[in-house]
């Protein structure tokens, strides 16, 4: 295979197509990476974004290459579960304490960012994106005045 024949046998609507979700699936992670980067750090700027491209990603692949509605809700199951396995890495349990549980619920809801921007949802992406923004703004917030 020449890349002459990969450069004329591209779709480039398609390209503009994914890159367009991956790209606003990318930015509307951001303000929630944001705010975990100064709160914690282990999870913050490089995994929130990661976990909504990457479940933006699979969601376009799915929805691309098959026609079949429960081939593409077996992927959108397999990208839920997968990321709660994420998630499930993230609470740590020490002393009689627990950690990490809004970290996991965050990572659990970018990805539903990701989900929803692939499949155009785009005003569930971004108004999960401003809920997420908004719970972590308003915790910190409230924490800070005591």
């Amino acid at each position: 295979m020449t890349m002459d024949y990969i450069f004329h046998s591209t779709n480039w609507s398609t390209m503009v197509y994914n890159l367009v979700h991956l790209s606003a699936a990318f930015i509307l992670s951001l303000p929630i990476a944001c705010n975990r980067e100064k709160q914690t750090r282990s999870v913050g700027l490089r995994t929130y974004p990661l976990v909504a491209i990457g479940a933006c990603a699979f969601v376009l692949i799915g929805t691309s290459s098959f026609e079949d509605q429960e081939a593409r809700a077996r992927i959108l199951y397999g990208v839920v579960t997968g990321i709660g396995f994420i998630g499930g890495g993230a609470i740590l349990k020490e002393k009689g304490q627990v950690t990490g549980t809004a970290n996991a619920a965050s990572l659990w809801c970018t990805g539903a960012v990701g989900a929803a921007v692939a499949l155009s949802r785009f005003e569930v992406a971004l108004l999960l994106s401003l809920i997420m923004t908004l719970v972590f703004t308003f915790k910190e917030k409230v924490t800070s005045d005591e």
